[in-house]
């Protein structure tokens, strides 16, 4: 029996697995059984992935081969192309090509000119216009005398400051804040002249070398110390009866304003407005089908400050206060002429003063505006260039004060050449190398740098630059000045490539005709290149 037992517990320990020895001794000895070590089975290892390749960094040589691709565009072949750009932290050249020749800049001349400007002026100026008259009122509220308002050249008279309702023009604004501080002095009665003094700038009101062509444009107007609404005025033309002339109507209203109204009414659709060249006289031509919406065009004023008085009279009357004598401008020419006229007490009433120079400077460059550009040369010219005792013209005063400042900074004396200040004039040259040390200045050493960029354009985001570099790392990135006259298109400002070091670019083509987007495509192309860059500068 007892060994039946014993065979039995064998064949159990076989069937388990166990080593018939073992068991039998744990039964013996009363300890743990171990644990069965199991078979080691070959498991194959798995493939081998290959980790891919990183793309080699680009070199400086990589960036710089592929701009010089850019510049044998076959849309540019037969101009030139003028490029400078550096690293605004150390100034080593990244890329150069006819960068110390002469180009036209159009509108990057008022580089320049917005610069000297801020250096010189300081970003808090204030451009005053005051109010004066030539007798105190009585007790009645009659003033016997006349009432003058003296300009220094305040651009922000104008709707394009207007931003209390946005979108809605109001031709009487800045009028009007002139016309309730009259009121607020208890004047009720004028019996005397309403004087617009624009005396305070010297020269003829054109800059030397604008075309006449440009002339009656909203681009082309004149400078003046009394300037209103950008010296522009709103013609709008609608349809009347049909076999009729069309409706022809002003914005200011002014009787100074003369219209030959050759448009008639049915048979077709196409109207040309015509300004006759240092006159405001408008000739109105073509059809206008009944029912047609209207035709609105901005268009120079010529002797701006007539209209600035004929206005302002019209607006102390809609005030409630009456005018018995007349309105009439009084410029520098006209003081010369009669150097034996007595001269009048005046009595400060009044003064407006502008917003400061460093919002004026972004309305100027942002949306690359002209008349503000010569306005800022000329009060250059005043306040800088007369003060320390030059002579001549405001222009040819500014334009010194330009050079000046421009040696100051290490531009050479021929590094550019001055007509106006903005650009219009075709016979301004300018080259890269002048551009890029005015913006490594104005960037780096300049005590008013934010002010500086503040003014400039931003690719993709607003100004003549909102348009451009949509979708790209040039977009909120780019950030300059732009220009376009015909055959002209330049470019200069400051791009940070992807590695985060800021560039100083200057682009300038000329002598490639039609339209702007040739010349801006080439332009564009390049600073994208600069914006992917990712490689090292310095």
């Amino acid at each position: 029996m007892k060994f039946l037992s014993i065979m039995l517990l064998l064949g159990v320990s076989i069937l388990a697995g166990v080593s018939p020895g073992a068991e039998f001794a744990n039964a013996q000895t009363g300890r743990a059984t171990p644990t069965p070590t199991p078979k080691t089975v070959a498991v194959p290892a798995p493939t081998s992935i290959p980790a891919p390749t990183p793309a080699p960094t680009p070199t400086l040589a990589d960036l710089q081969s592929k701009i010089r691709l850019k510049t044998f565009d076959s849309t540019i072949r037969r101009g030139r192309i003028g490029i400078k750009i550096t690293s605004l932290a150390s100034g080593k050249v990244v890329f150069e090509n006819d960068a110390d020749k002469y180009f036209m800049p159009a509108s990057n001349m008022k580089n320049f000119t917005v610069a000297t400007a801020l250096e010189k002026l300081s970003p808090d100026y204030r451009f005053a216009t005051t109010i004066s008259t030539s007798a105190l009122p009585d007790s009645s509220g009659t003033l016997k005398g006349d009432l003058k308002v003296t300009g220094s050249g305040d651009i922000s008279m104008s709707t394009s400051f207007d931003t209390e309702f946005p979108g809605k023009i109001d031709h009487y604004k800045f009028i009007d804040q002139i016309v309730d501080k009259i009121a607020a002095t208890g004047i009720k009665k004028i019996e005397g002249n309403i004087i617009g003094d624009e005396s305070y700038f010297r020269g003829f009101a054109l800059p030397e070398g604008w075309e006449w062509d440009d002339l009656h444009t909203y681009y082309g107007t004149e400078v003046s110390a009394l300037p209103l609404n950008d010296n522009v005025v709103d013609i709008t033309v609608r349809p009347g009866t049909n076999g009729g002339p069309c409706n022809v109507s002003v914005a200011p209203a002014t009787t100074l304003i003369k219209f030959v109204n050759r448009c008639i009414t049915g048979g077709g659709d196409g109207v040309a407005i015509t300004k006759l060249i240092n006159q405001s006289v408008f000739e109105v031509d073509g059809r206008m089908s009944a029912g047609s919406k209207p035709v609105v065009q901005t268009l120079a004023y010529s002797h701006v400050a007539e209209l600035f008085v004929d206005l302002l009279k019209q607006r102390l009357v809609l005030k409630g206060i009456t005018v018995t004598g007349v309105s009439k401008t009084v410029s520098s020419k006209a003081e010369l002429m009669c150097p034996t006229c007595a001269s009048l007490m005046w009595t400060n009433i009044g003064r407006i003063d502008s917003p400061p120079l460093s919002l004026i400077a972004a309305k100027t460059m942002k949306p690359s505006q002209n008349m503000y550009t010569e306005t800022l040369l000329w009060t250059l010219g005043e306040q800088v260039g007369r003060k320390n005792n030059g002579s001549g013209t405001s222009a040819v005063l500014g334009a010194n004060v330009v050079n000046n400042f421009l040696s100051e900074i290490g531009v050479p004396s021929d590094g550019i050449v001055i007509y106006d200040g903005s650009g219009l004039s075709r016979h301004n040259l300018i080259t890269p190398s002048a551009v890029v040390s005015l913006y490594e200045y104005m960037g780096k050493r300049s005590r008013y740098s934010l002010a500086w960029r503040n003014s400039l354009t931003i690719g993709g985001v607003d100004g003549t630059l909102g348009r451009r570099f949509k979708g790209t790392r040039a977009e909120a990135n780019m950030r300059g000045k732009t220009g376009t006259i015909d055959q002209v298109s330049p470019l200069a400002g400051y791009v940070r490539p992807a590695t985060g070091q800021e560039l100083v670019v200057s682009l300038v083509i000329n002598g490639v005709p039609g339209g702007a987007g040739i010349r801006t495509k080439v332009l564009d192309e390049i600073v994208v290149a600069l914006a992917d860059y990712n490689g090292r500068i310095d």
